[in-house]
């Protein structure tokens, strides 16, 4: 198992292009919980590309996007909004759910709760899973570290687990707060231009001689 130098290495190496992630460039719009939470769970399972054409059309159809807006649509206007971001007519009725589980509920509460009882709160409503409710406490400037499928690579390559709790834990436990969501962006976007799925760049690679990966190229 690699120690932080690794990951300090790449956090060094890699130049941050947060433009191309939903959650941070939303957050710094300023928009609320409620379109946070809408806007991260786009990203499931898709590219943060697609995820962000899902979001606009939502943007232009209501406006502000609340539990009514996307209420007051109907599933299937719904589901022709976010269809870029795939399988939409399943993220549509999780959608749905969620904006009648939230009608009438105020999420600026989060941010007085502490971060186990916020996750706990996330991570009952509907279609919210540990990497949702993550991204989107990280985001909010909760203690989190979230583990998406890049970083699950990476953590399953370097030898630091293969559970979502233990990659998170280690990483947390070996990182300050602040460095938390500096470090999982680099971390994907490390395993998007290097360490991929398939045809990994090992040869290119700004951490090979630190990396314990035996089938690293």
């Amino acid at each position: 198992m690699p120690g932080l130098d690794i990951v300090e290495r790449v956090a060094e190496f890699v130049e941050l292009r947060e433009d191309e992630f939903v959650a941070p460039v939303l957050r710094r719009a300023g928009v609320d919980v409620f379109e946070l939470l809408v806007a991260v769970m786009l990203t499931q399972n898709t590219s943060d590309r697609n995820a962000f054409r899902a979001y606009h059309n939502l943007k232009r159809a209501v406006g502000r996007i609340t539990p009514q807006a996307l209420l007051s649509l109907g599933e299937d206007r719904l589901a022709e909004l976010i269809r870029p971001a795939g399988m939409h007519r399943v993220r549509a009725r999780k959608l749905v759910e969620l904006s009648r589980a939230l009608s009438g509920v105020d999420l600026s509460r989060l941010a007085q709760m502490d971060v186990e009882e916020a996750r706990r709160f996330l991570t009952s409503l509907p279609g919210v899973g540990e990497k949702t409710a993550d991204v989107v406490l990280v985001n909010l400037g909760k203690p989190a570290f979230p583990v998406d499928t890049h970083i699950a690579r990476i953590a399953n390559r370097w030898g630091i687990g293969a559970k979502y709790g233990e990659i998170s834990r280690w990483f947390m436990e070996r990182l300050p707060p602040g460095r938390y969501l500096e470090v999982h962006l680099k971390l994907i976007q490390f395993g998007r231009d290097y360490c991929r799925a398939r045809s990994p760049r090992c040869g290119e690679c700004p951490v090979r001689d630190l990396c314990p990966w035996p089938g690293k190229r």
